[in-house]
């Protein structure tokens, strides 16, 4: 299993449906920045928000196990990407997820009964 490299590519506002249905004063994601660079496989990123790893997660699970192309290559061009986003239809953030040559490690140690 190799790690994967999950970039912030960009940061949305849908000011139109915010003002209808978001709280007062709702401004984009407050978790991420543009360019922000994380690194994952098996696990969440530290610091990355729980909502966008479970939008991104297969994605992440997939590349770092090996896949190259989803749907049938009529999706991405480069093979060992993804661009996806969280599910916040407010203010959305679009990711890009890498696959590397880095090797995962196990950060635990197994409880062995």
């Amino acid at each position: 299993m190799n790690k994967c490299k999950i970039t912030v590519l960009r940061k949305m506002f849908i000011e139109d449906l915010s003002q209808e249905y978001g709280v007062e004063n709702i401004s984009s994601c407050p978790m991420f920045r543009e360019g922000q660079v994380f690194y994952a496989d098996y696990a969440k990123p530290d610091n990355f928000c729980d909502e966008a790893w479970k939008a991104i997660y297969q994605y992440v699970f997939a590349l770092s196990h090996g896949a190259e192309l989803f749907y049938y290559g009529d999706w991405i061009k480069e093979k060992g990407v993804a661009i996806c986003s969280c599910n916040d239809g407010l203010r959305p953030v679009i990711f890009k997820i890498e696959k590397t040559d880095e090797n995962s490690q196990i950060n635990y140690e197994p409880i062995k009964e």
